[in-house]
């Protein structure tokens, strides 16, 4: 991590730091939206009010939803696990991934 970057002094402190915003953000989007839907989803009489927090998942759309959430963990290890310095912190994870598409 470039001493411009380093907040902390700490490159695990740091990561940890960018892990929480990263959830921070995508929860805020994620729940805007869900909000935002469900109000529309009811406005319109697709819906009724509460009928979506009682809903229960066939065990398909449970299989997508257990691999949506494996997803999104890999892509928040990828946060704490990266290296490299700032500007391009995950080039090395990007040329490894790059090298296995091509071989």
């Amino acid at each position: 991590m470039t001493e411009e970057f380093d907040y902390f002094r700490d490159r695990n402190t740091g990561k940890l730091f960018d892990l929480l915003l990263q959830l921070t953000t995508d929860l805020h989007v994620t729940t805007q939206r869900l909000h935002a839907l469900e109000a529309l989803l009811v406005r319109h009489g697709v819906l009724t009010g509460g009928e979506l927090d009682a809903m229960r998942p066939t065990e398909d759309e449970q299989r997508v939803l257990d691999g949506r959430r494996e997803a999104a963990l890999a892509g928040l290890m990828r946060i704490i696990t990266e290296s490299g310095p700032a500007e391009h912190p995950l080039r090395d994870q990007w040329e490894s991934t790059l090298r296995q598409k091509a071989g």
